[in-house]
């Protein structure tokens, strides 16, 4: 083969290398791509922050009922409106709730169902949309609230969650505040399951005072079961008394107990100006021999406006059943004698004690 020949051939040979090597006609990048084909380093395929926990952290007792709340995210692909948040609650490493909910806003809540009384859990949260998740929150950590019951000769009823462990008679309203009681038959029966010897009533009462209609009315009582029956000759009463504005001295307050042998002691008379804006912590505790009712203003440590004892006895305070109530269906004197009305309950305590720390 000639020089000419051999240029030929290998100019021809380079121009079809050349043209085998062209690029492909570009495609347009996807405008809605949000997720990667592989995870990343910590198992999210998402690219997004992580949220923050908000609340509740460091181990505080939650409220009644238990809100996580986190912050929401905003991702390279995704805004905050259009992801959804999975929340985890775990128990060492087992994972007792769990569940998804969309973001809104800032923030974003989850209510988890099945947990204990009064235990310790760890909560985390990512962002997820359509399949892909992303990164872990940091783990935080609280405490589940004590929670409402009744139980044995014990009763917990915050009373601020929209409902009751006891048994609710006449009128009644939830408020953001607690429960109103707002006429003479409104009360609530806590029927315990073992009688309670020696302990405390306890609660905290916004809106009970002189001005309400009633006579010798009752701001919270006990009594034996099983009926409903007429509490002021009752063998085994204790009520605790705010007098209304039909007494000839109202804001008088008292209690009486008769301790199971016939005898009926009162708590000496004071009478007290009552401001219907503030909250009044009302207890009353009795053991064998002794008992006390005392009112403080504003919280459970506030200044005491009320604080007397009366000696009971030597017989034990034992009804059997064991009946309390807030309020107190009418006796025999009628509606005007029954529950001071306008009051609202919350934080309502019975038990042998210590009386435990409620949400504020």
């Amino acid at each position: 083969m000639n020089r000419k020949v051999l240029c030929t051939v290998t100019a021809a040979l380079a121009l079809a290398i050349a043209c085998s090597k062209s690029s492909p006609t570009p495609t347009s990048p996807s405008a809605t791509t949000q997720s990667d084909a592989s995870a990343a380093a910590d198992g999210s395929t998402l690219k997004v922050p992580a949220p923050g926990t908000s609340s509740p952290t460091g181990g505080a007792q939650a409220n009644d009922p238990t809100t996580l709340v986190a912050s929401t995210v905003n991702g390279k692909y995704a805004s905050a409106g259009t992801l959804s948040y999975r929340f985890q609650v775990r128990s060492g490493s087992t994972v007792v709730s769990e569940g998804v909910v969309t973001g809104s806003g800032s923030s974003v809540s989850f209510l988890p169902t099945g947990l204990l009384s009064d235990t310790n859990y760890t909560w985390r949260v990512q962002a997820t949309s359509s399949g892909a998740n992303g990164p872990w929150s940091s783990d935080a950590s609280f405490k589940s609230p004590i929670g409402a019951f009744l139980r044995g000769n014990e009763v917990r009823d915050p009373l601020t969650i929209g409902r009751s462990v006891g048994q609710i008679r006449g009128p009644f309203q939830f408020t953001a505040n607690g429960l109103l009681l707002p006429a003479h038959e409104s009360h609530v029966l806590y029927a315990l399951q073992q009688n309670l010897q020696q302990g405390e009533v306890s609660m905290m009462i916004l809106g009970a005072d002189e001005g309400s209609e009633g006579d010798k009315s009752k701001v919270f009582a006990m009594q034996e079961g099983p009926d409903e029956g007429d509490v002021t000759d009752d063998d085994y009463r204790m009520t605790a008394e705010l007098r209304g504005r039909n007494y000839s001295t109202p804001g008088a307050v008292t209690c009486r107990i008769i301790a199971g042998d016939g005898v009926s002691r009162d708590c000496p008379r004071v009478v007290l100006n009552f401001d219907s804006t503030r909250w009044y912590f009302w207890r009353f505790s009795w053991q064998t021999g002794r008992a006390t009712l005392e009112i403080r203003r504003d919280s459970e440590t506030g200044q005491s406006v009320y604080n007397q004892s009366i000696g009971t006895g030597s017989h034990p305070y034992r009804p059997d059943p064991h009946y309390v109530y807030l309020g107190v269906p009418a006796g025999r004197a009628g509606l005007i004698d029954a529950t001071l009305p306008g009051g609202t309950y919350k934080n309502v305590y019975v038990g042998p004690g210590p009386r435990p720390t409620f949400p504020q």
